[in-house]
């Protein structure tokens, strides 16, 4: 070779050479560069479409989790993430300061904002909660139909993140950071197949979970059980009954389950 010209096979792209080669002092922000850009590689590819069995084997196992009491018992937590996450969201796009999010062990939760008692910038954050699951799913059911399923899974990942700088309380860090580990721990080291299955479960969770919340509700407000609910919260605000604000939250959840499903079996 001659004087003065170099080849990129000269310098290996992998980080051992990197933390032992000649180029050791800049090895940790190469390395860093290196797994950025291979992440970010990965999470804008396509991936297939996974068969059509597994496509209604996750839809089933999402199910379960809904239906099966036991189950059901943990799983909620994950609509509480998704509920108050979407509060949370709903009071930022809306001008409001988000002050915190609390997540309990009974599955209910609470997001304190700040801004104006009235208006429009409160009427979207109360009325994002219920609706909020149903939504993120179908915004998931999307990108698994444009075939985005590791895009997915660190879009989630990034979400959950954030979404735990504004935990203000130890039960819902912890629940938030157990999301975050497994969530991490499939997209880092998760086959392709198990990537495209855990997506695919994740996002017929959400779909199929989003309705149960909103009966539950409406169950309570009948007993007298839940006056501060955002439904009553909304009623108040607009002077539309809080019946009604039930019947739109009902609605929504099971259109956008009905829109987000057909995307998800088309490709099955």
């Amino acid at each position: 070779m001659a004087v003065g010209q170099a080849t990129t096979s000269e310098i290996p792209d992998n980080p051992e050479f990197l933390l032992h080669g000649s180029f050791a002092c800049r090895a940790p922000g190469a390395v860093a560069v290196t797994i950025i850009g291979r992440i970010w590689h990965r999470a804008l590819s396509t991936q297939p479409p996974p068969e059509g069995w597994v496509v209604v084997a996750t839809a089933l196992a999402a199910l379960l989790l809904v239906a099966v009491p036991a189950l059901w018992r943990r799983s909620r937590y994950l609509v509480t993430v998704a509920h108050e996450g979407a509060h949370g969201l709903a009071a930022v796009a809306s001008g409001r300061r988000l002050s915190g999010i609390r997540l309990h062990a009974d599955t209910s939760g609470l997001t304190v904002s700040r801004g104006r008692r009235r208006g429009p910038g409160m009427v979207v954050t109360a009325a994002a909660g219920y609706v909020g699951p149903a939504l993120i799913g179908l915004g998931a059911a999307y990108l698994l139909h444009l075939g985005h399923a590791v895009g997915l899974l660190w879009l989630a990942l990034v979400l959950l993140v954030v979404l735990s700088l504004f935990i203000r309380n130890w039960f819902g860090l912890g629940a938030v950071l157990l999301a975050t580990t497994g969530v991490f721990a499939v997209s880092w080291w998760g086959s392709a197949a198990v990537q495209s299955g855990c997506a695919y479960v994740g996002a017929w969770f959400l779909l199929v979970a989003a309705p149960r919340p909103v009966l539950e509700l409406q169950v309570a407000r009948h007993r007298g059980a839940a006056r501060n609910s955002d439904a009553d919260t909304l009623a108040q605000l607009t002077h539309i009954p809080g019946l009604i604000w039930v019947g739109v939250f009902l609605l929504v959840t099971l259109g956008a389950l009905a829109v987000g499903g057909r995307w998800l079996l088309a490709g099955a």
